[in-house]
């Protein structure tokens, strides 16, 4: 009996080194599944926070107005859909299609570019698709960041900017992006021994979450810094056809030199309102889009060939709907800024994205006010710091949806909070 005993134990030792898990004793013992170090430095998604959150107050039967999540409430255009169901009919389309993207739907892509911003880009080598560009921004960290590497990420910013780089082992060094800056980093505040450390960077504009632009001077002067340290840009331009006012957002790629230090990440998502969809790209530097493109020949097969001809209908269709949609989101913006202040706010409004950044009333946290409208309104804000450090203090509200439920939210902010006071 003594020696069975000893058995079970050492096996027990085996199993908990090799495979993650350990033994309990008794009738009813259970594993224990031990995660990988990878996973236990990854913060929770800010966004299923709030979709539980949100689920939960609704199942108490509380009508919650959410101004949380970018998520586009618009349709998309008709014309999109019946090339989808067109092509989901043709049986060739079932089969696997290319990892990298079909060759027409790239041309899609870089005729778009041509249009848009007068920038050329190879569609055999210059573009890769993606399943949405938030899937290519987790995984560029991957092909170019060792454990123990720098990645320079805005703070505040998107979430899977670090959370990528925090998969692959790198370590993320935060680059203040302030209101007193416009939003944007200062790249002489990095220190020299930082900026020689780092391997990537990642910009964002027009800014999520803040709403801010970026122009000419700026690129300019993050591609001299990148050429200097050998950083690697990789520019998020997802919401550079949500713009009001006249403005055009511009691409990172169509200045001098982009294309030798960077690559941007685009999607139809918000464009097209077409999020559910599940298609992007990235393009620029040829060796960076390879890269990427043979991380995704490894661990995925690509998008269904069909979203790939709707997705290239919606690039190369009609694009009236891209100024009517802008249109309405103008409109939300103006009645979303115009009734914050008149409730104390002193808001500027933004020239592009469909967000509204705003600072926590004075005696709150970003969190104890999103908490304060949500309890007391029943609305739903994100609290700034849920995009970094730096968020603290902010909160972000999302023009998606009805300019009649922002009316709503806002009369609900007048009567149970009232005047705010900073």
């Amino acid at each position: 009996m003594q020696d069975l005993k000893a058995v079970i134990k050492y096996i027990d030792k085996v199993f908990s080194k090799h495979y993650g898990y350990q033994r309990k004793e008794g009738k009813n013992r259970t594993l224990k599944f031990i995660e990988a170090q990878r996973i236990r430095n990854l913060p929770p998604y800010l966004f299923a926070r709030i979709e539980k959150m949100i689920a939960e107050k609704r199942a108490a039967g509380v009508d919650v107005i959410s101004l949380g999540i970018g998520d586009p409430d618009l349709p998309t255009p008709d014309h999109i859909i019946q090339v989808l169901n067109r092509e989901a009919k043709n049986p060739a389309n079932h089969q696997y299609p290319s990892s990298v993207g079909m060759l027409s739907y790239r041309q899609a892509v870089a005729n778009w570019y041509e249009r848009r911003f007068g920038v050329k880009l190879d569609p055999a080598s210059e573009v890769v698709s993606l399943l949405g560009s938030k899937e290519g921004i987790a995984h560029i960290s991957w092909c170019y960041l060792n454990p123990g590497d720098t990645v320079l990420v805005p703070d505040p910013g998107y979430p899977v900017y670090s959370g990528g780089a925090i998969l692959a082992g790198a370590e993320p060094y935060y680059m203040p992006v302030t209101a007193q800056k416009g939003y944007l980093p200062d790249f002489d505040s990095i220190p020299p021994d930082v900026a020689k450390k780092a391997k990537m960077m990642f910009l964002n504009y027009p800014n999520n979450p803040t709403g801010s632009v970026a122009d000419e001077a700026f690129y300019l002067r993050a591609i001299d810094f990148a050429r200097e340290y050998e950083i690697l840009i990789c520019h998020d331009a997802a919401y550079s056809d949500v713009a009001f006012d006249g403005y055009e957002p511009p691409s990172f790629l169509q200045y001098p030199g982009a294309k030798e230090v960077g690559i941007e990440f685009h999607s139809v998502s918000k464009t097209y309102n077409m999020t559910g969809w599940r298609i992007g790209w990235a393009a620029g530097n040829r060796e960076v889009v390879e890269a990427l493109g043979r991380l995704k020949s490894n661990i995925d097969s690509g998008v269904f060939q069909a979203i790939q001809y709707a997705a290239a209908e919606g690039l190369s269709g009609p694009q009236q709907l891209v100024e009517e949609q802008n249109s309405i989101y103008q409109e939300r913006r103006d009645i979303l800024v115009n009734g914050l202040n008149n409730l104390g706010w002193t808001l500027q409004k933004p020239k592009a994205t469909f967000y509204v950044w705003a600072p926590a009333p004075k005696g709150h946290t970003s969190e104890s006010f999103a908490e304060l409208v949500l309890e007391k309104a029943g609305v739903v804000v994100t609290p700034g710091t849920g995009y970094g450090q730096n968020g603290s203090g902010y909160f972000r509200m999302a023009l998606t949806i009805d300019k009649d439920r922002i009316q709503e939210a806002l009369e609900r902010f007048q009567k149970y909070i009232g005047h705010i006071d900073f």
